[in-house]
């Protein structure tokens, strides 16, 4: 019944941009916090970045911070993923994830490829 859904990933240059998207269905989005994680090849899976419910409040993992941008329309049950200044290594598959907390339940997109090269 929960889904997410990734789409946006794609084959950018390095220095490019994407905007990664996560529709969300088959639960009350504005009340869920989101999150994006990333996983390389032959690496773990990785927290990217955060937003709280409403979206006031978001968290970076260290080597995104000041390149890519998580933001969040309630309305239309979607949040995204800005991503400015690509580099090689941010090479993954991008997850949109988020937790039911009553249950203790995780929810996890089936993701969508980002690919940095020249």
């Amino acid at each position: 019944q929960v889904q997410l859904v990734e789409s946006g990933g794609g084959l950018v240059q390095p220095g490019g941009s994407l905007r990664l998207s996560c529709a969300a269905s088959g639960f009350t989005f504005s009340n869920y916090a989101m999150r994006w994680y990333r996983q390389a090849p032959g690496k773990e899976r990785e927290l990217v970045a955060a937003i709280s419910s409403t979206g006031a409040i978001t968290n970076y993992e260290d080597s995104v911070k000041d390149r890519f941008t998580i933001s969040r329309d309630n309305a239309k049950y979607t949040v995204y993923l800005q991503m400015n200044s690509l580099k090689p290594e941010d090479t993954a598959v991008y997850y949109c994830y988020t937790r039911e907390r009553l249950h203790g339940t995780n929810y996890w997109g089936k993701g969508t490829l980002v690919t940095v090269s020249s």
